[in-house]
């Protein structure tokens, strides 16, 4: 028998949910049926599948041992811990991803990325251990491409990561981008609203001015901050949050970023990648849990677009 109290960070889920990821182990039809036959109670009592849990809830589970063997992964210990941190507090942090950094690892072999040094860095500071930790892992709220730079949001609780994700579905978390673009930006700003669609295979968005089959509605504004004589350096808002969406917008505009070879830019010897910063976020909520970010901006000032985009124009 094994005895689970629950903290804040397991409470507010249903008990399925809580076992599948605190017993990866145990086959779902058998969990199913040993909450029926009361082999899982909470609190001593029979329990319901989708009965919430409260912080301070007891689930007790009368079953063989060898579904308590969960087999935790560190391998994120085996990842650099270096971090550039823009704002943390209790509840969230702020980093700068930089160029050519996965956001997430692709495959199950070890390769550096953003969540797992994000884990390292919590696990140095003694605020996460695997060991302890029974169905939350920090996160990330979201992900920007690996030749993307800037503002990544991550969550150090479960409640956290509820509401942030719950305001970015909301549009309640601006993002705000710079990048270079190729060409004379004839319209200085624009609102574009166009119709997206990705294809998996070649990884590559395709618009369209009308709506197709399975495709998504997409809204970007954009205003030029300077114009050379053969790139601008443009200021970017997404109102959506599609893959590509910045990229396949402004090729779509017949201005693709500078380095972005995918989406029609002109090759270089230098061999660059897009140049793309998500450099400002404003937080527009208002949340007693989230205070201290609440109706925020935040600025990243150190990033290498701007110095770029100079450097092409000299």
């Amino acid at each position: 028998m094994r005895e689970f109290i629950i903290q804040e960070d397991d409470a507010n889920q249903r008990v399925d949910k809580f076992l599948q990821k605190t017993l990866p182990a145990l086959p779902k039809s058998l969990m199913y049926k040993y909450i029926r036959n009361k082999k899982i109670k909470v609190n001593r009592k029979r329990c319901e599948i989708a009965q919430r849990l409260l912080p301070g809830d007891h689930v007790l589970c009368f079953i063989a041992e060898e579904f308590f063997e969960t087999g935790e992964d560190c391998s994120f210990l085996k990842v650099s811990s270096e971090l550039d941190v823009l704002y943390e507090d209790a509840n969230v942090i702020l980093m700068n991803k930089p160029n050519g950094l996965l956001t997430h690892k692709d495959s199950n072999e070890i390769q550096d990325n953003l969540a797992d040094r994000f884990l390292h860095y919590l696990y140095k500071k003694g605020q996460y251990d695997p060991q302890t930790r029974q169905s939350f892992t920090p996160a990330l709220c979201h992900r920007l491409d690996r030749n993307t730079e800037g503002i990544v949001i991550g969550a150090k609780t479960a409640e956290a990561l509820r509401r942030m994700n719950a305001y970015i579905r909301e549009h309640k978390v601006e993002k705000h981008y710079v990048c270079i673009v190729e060409g004379v930006m004839e319209q200085k700003t624009g609102h574009v609203v166009l119709w997206h669609k990705k294809d998996a295979k070649s990884n590559k968005v395709h618009l369209y001015a009308h709506e197709q089959k399975n495709s998504q509605c997409i809204e970007t504004s954009y205003r030029t901050l300077h114009q050379g004589k053969r790139y601008a350096y443009v200021e970017v808002q997404l109102h959506t949050g599609k893959s590509h969406q910045i990229r396949a917008v402004m090729a779509y505009l017949h201005h693709p970023l500078f380095g972005d070879v995918k989406y029609g830019a002109q090759k270089n010897q230098r061999k660059d990648f897009q140049a793309l910063c998500a450099y400002k976020v404003h937080f527009n909520f208002d949340d007693d849990l989230l205070s201290a970010i609440s109706q925020q901006t935040f600025t990243l000032t150190h990033h290498h677009i701007k110095a770029r985009y100079d450097q092409l124009e000299q």
